[in-house]
């Protein structure tokens, strides 16, 4: 059986649900998904990309459209799709695969 997602409590009848959530959240941290995938709008390879990235099973990432922001434009312009690890700062360029993916969430 897996562990489950928000630690365990017992709480009192009649307890406010407000507090509960309160209680039940302070030891969930608030984290994005250290992966993201900066993509364009209308992009065939993105979209490529995203079938690449659901056959490896990648976990939850962020997107990030770099259409409307002249600062990721300039640095992914004709690189999209990328797929960064913001834990380690790495990036991966289009094009890739499978393996390549599955190499890159494994850290080789």
């Amino acid at each position: 059986m897996a562990a489950p997602e928000f630690p365990l409590f017992y709480a009192a009848r009649g307890a406010r649900p407000a507090i509960l959530r309160r209680i039940a959240m302070q030891d969930v941290p608030a984290v994005a998904p250290p992966l993201t995938l900066f993509q364009r709008d209308d992009c065939h390879l993105c979209d490529l990309a995203l079938e690449v990235l659901a056959l490896a099973r990648a976990p939850e990432f962020e997107s990030v459209f770099i259409d409307d922001n002249d600062a990721l434009e300039s640095r992914y312009g004709v690189r999209v799709p990328v797929l960064r690890d913001e834990t380690r700062g790495i990036e991966l360029d289009w094009p890739f695969d499978v393996a390549a993916v599955s190499r890159f969430l494994a850290g080789a």
